[in-house]
């Protein structure tokens, strides 16, 4: 058949919704399979996608998709983007999603287009199975001294778990601050969890990732030609959270005008898509988070929208600053790793454990686990020794710094420099002199050192 002048043919996706089409083939699908529309809403869930996720095809239709798997990296790396903006099918995505049970799932994800006579796109539509590879690095943690997923035994972090709860059942903003890398977004997610919104959505968007246009598109949502490339309405996060939480990371980094907007919507309760007058209001809860001094006068932050969001401030402390959750936290990487790389790892040498009590880690927690990442690789055995660990200049610094403290005048003064060093925490100290804590404490008896 010829072509017809204008039209385009047909492209690679498909022409059909399996399920008005197929449904005893659909549901039969040894894969979870879902559609979704243009403004990626669920148009169709199979059974296996009932089992995985636990959610049934009435939950499911008609809600984003970004609320179907709201638990996962998806929102972070959509493997629909690409497909809707290039038209390029993604290669096969390993991700994370959680089920309504809460449990962490390692899928594998394939998308296809879905496309009407003419070639138009018109949605996607994605297939995912459990995926054989062991799950990733944010796998839950278990244990005494750990909270929503978050390893504390110091007072600081102690003090910070047992204000989480209160913060949850309020509904006013909250400001997390902190350094990069000490885990603000787990705080967020945490809130999120102990709250009575946990089973609404949780959106989270970067604002040092988007250009001042393109982050007001995805807060705000855009209305078909509000600008050049609007080639279709699009709802934004604001309006995808509704019910749940919103949560700006790196705030610090909004450009002032954009500010502005977002001011309004704070105190109004209330927003627009970029190109509609049609008001719609904002129901989500906002928390954000910055590595940043905002209320430094030269910080280009306004006053107003600062005491606006930190109607509950709550600072994250550097690792620096709390090494006695250092032994807890390489205890979690092992057991994560582990299972990652099927490895059989159990401690860490002596030197190594004094390195890391020594070091500043100025990558916090996130450092930490890149620097354990590093000496999983190259391992062979069941301890971690230094050659495993990364070439990083700052470390021979800290190794050198050690052997000072380790060449003391007297075994009682190389004691007293190790508890001054760890804030008086025996358990850090013994492990920084490379004894048990049982020894360290006979031999402070023995010196009278106070304990």
């Amino acid at each position: 058949m010829p072509d017809r002048p204008g039209i385009k043919k047909p492209g690679r996706g498909l022409s059909f919704l399996p399920r008005m089409d197929y449904p005893d083939l659909f549901d039969g699908l040894p894969l979870g399979v879902f559609a979704i529309d243009r403004d990626q809403r669920i148009t169709a869930f199979n059974r296996q996608a009932q089992k995985l996720t636990g959610l049934t095809p009435q939950e499911a239709i008609g809600a984003p998709c970004t609320r179907i798997f709201q638990g996962g990296d998806c929102r972070h790396d959509c493997p629909f983007a690409d497909l809707f903006d290039t038209h390029v099918p993604p290669s096969r995505k390993e991700m994370t999603l959680q089920n309504t049970r809460g449990a962490h799932l390692r899928v594998s994800m394939k998308t296809a287009a879905l496309t009407d006579s003419f070639g138009q796109i018109t949605g996607g539509i994605a297939s995912f199975a459990r995926s054989l590879g062991p799950l990733n690095r944010t796998m839950p943690l278990n244990g005494p001294d750990t909270f929503e997923g978050m390893v504390g035994q110091s007072p600081a972090m102690k003090a910070i778990f047992e204000k989480l709860p209160d913060i949850a059942k309020s509904p006013v903003s909250v400001l997390i601050t902190g350094e990069s890398g000490t885990g603000k977004d787990m705080v967020a997610r945490a809130i999120h969890n102990l709250s009575d919104r946990k089973e609404n959505p949780f959106q989270v968007v970067n604002c040092s990732a988007l250009s001042e246009t393109l982050l007001e598109s995805e807060l705000f949502g855009h209305e078909k030609g509000a600008f050049t490339d609007a080639a279709y309405a699009k709802p934004g996060r604001f309006e995808l959270a509704a019910g749940g939480t919103f949560f700006l990371d790196e705030i610090g980094d909004m450009k002032s005008s954009l500010q502005v907007k977002f001011l309004r919507v704070l105190e109004q309760k209330e927003f627009e898509r970029v190109g509609s007058d049609r008001t719609l209001k904002m129901t989500a809860r906002i928390i954000a988070a910055t590595h940043h001094n905002l209320a430094h006068e030269d910080s280009g932050f306004r006053p107003d929208l600062y005491y606006r969001l930190r109607t509950i401030p709550l600072h994250l402390p550097p690792l620096r600053d709390r090494k006695e959750d250092i032994p807890r936290l390489v205890d979690h990487f092992i057991t994560a790793f582990n299972h990652q790389y099927n490895k059989q790892v159990r401690l860490l040498d002596p030197a190594v454990q004094a390195l890391f009590l020594d070091y500043d880690w100025p990558g916090n927690v996130r450092e930490l686990a890149r620097v354990m990442e590093h000496a999983f690789v190259f391992v062979k055995g069941p301890i971690i020794f230094l050659r495993y660990l990364p070439e990083n200049p700052a470390f021979h610094m800290a190794r050198d710094q050690k052997k000072t403290l380790a060449r003391p005048v007297s075994e009682k003064e190389r004691i007293t420099r190790a508890l001054e060093k760890t804030g008086q925490k025996r358990a850090a100290a013994a492990q920084l002199l490379g004894m048990s804590r049982s020894t360290l404490w006979r031999k402070m008896k023995l010196f009278g050192l106070p304990g």
